[in-house]
């Protein structure tokens, strides 16, 4: 006998402003039992002790979450100087205290040499993964792996203020980035170490925190505000180029099929598809519509082939 489904059919993205102090699960979880969804999924997590914007995901809107787990991010962090810890944040151990005495010109000094693009070692208390176990899990044993450099890009890094020992910083970064080895880095700069002390983020992508609501506010709405909150499924890939088909294009293209744009209907506008160095890209993205309503997201290649990628249910 088929289980039967709990929850509603609910569909569309809710930017939460996500509390420290609990799991991004737990408060994805929570946010799905006062939307009483039958399907939810998150677009990256949060630490516990960060706070800020948690975009979730319901419904149709999942098929979609790896366009915000790629995007760009925006924090504010606090910065401990003088203190590092085993998990480089707030919530492990402390391993070593040392005399803060640096400038506020070397201060914005080694802030300038940590912006741009930069190597950076994911830290122990990491979900990264070796052989297939997380690397907390190893940190947990006394286990030190070892972990080669990645790349990221540091767009901005900005002193807010400093107080003492602390100092407020607003940074915008590439996926893959992490702030708690970022701040550890710069206190391993200055001489005195330093571990983050607290964390926000304020936007993923194109959302921002101000346009977010909070755990709290929806636990004290009535159930069907609630819903207001959630923006439409096509919020996640506003960016994508669009395409709007017939219903029998539509129709073969929700069948898997392939459709030559140009040659069966050339008035359609396709996106230019152009490589970083102006020839033609090997493909791109879209995102397709019938009226008003969203298919999904398709590949559309140099020769104008359309290729359905994650299309939207219809039953």
């Amino acid at each position: 006998m088929a289980r039967a489904r709990r929850g509603d059919l609910v569909d569309g993205v809710l930017l939460l402003d996500k509390p420290s102090g609990i799991t991004s699960n737990l408060a994805l979880q929570r946010s799905r039992r006062l939307l009483n969804a039958a399907k939810a999924g998150h677009t990256g997590t949060l630490d516990p002790l960060a706070s800020g914007l948690l975009p979730l995901t319901f419904g149709e809107a999942t098929k979609f979450s790896q366009d915000l787990l790629d995007a760009d991010k925006s924090y504010e962090a606090t910065i401990l100087f003088g203190v590092t810890t085993t998990t480089g944040d707030a919530e492990g151990e402390t391993l070593a205290t040392r005399t803060v005495d640096f400038t506020g010109e070397q201060l914005d000094a080694v802030l300038l040499r940590f912006s741009g693009t930069i190597e950076q070692v994911p830290p122990m208390h990491s979900a990264l993964k070796k052989d297939g176990r997380a690397l907390y899990r190893y940190a947990r044993q006394g286990i030190e792996i070892e972990r080669d450099a990645r790349t990221v890009t540091i767009h901005r890094l900005e002193l807010l203020e400093r107080d003492g020992t602390s100092a407020r910083v607003a940074l915008d970064c590439s996926k893959g980035t992490y702030v708690r080895a970022l701040a550890a880095d710069i206190g391993a700069a200055l001489g005195c170490g330093a571990h983050l002390a607290a964390l926000r983020r304020t936007r993923v992508g194109a959302f921002v925190l101000e346009r977010a609501v909070t755990l709290a506010a929806l636990e004290t709405m009535p159930a069907a505000v609630r819903r207001e909150w959630l923006l439409p499924v096509d919020a996640l890939i506003e960016s994508l180029p669009r395409i709007e088909l017939d219903e029998e294009r539509a129709d073969r293209l929700r069948h898997g099929q392939q459709l030559h744009v140009e040659r069966e209907a050339p008035s359609l506008a396709l996106p230019r598809l152009r490589g970083r160095d102006g020839v033609g890209a090997a493909a791109a993205r879209v995102r397709l519509y019938c009226g008003t309503r969203l298919l999904g997201v398709a590949s559309i290649d140099e020769n104008g082939r359309l290729s359905p990628q994650r299309l939207i249910s219809t039953g």
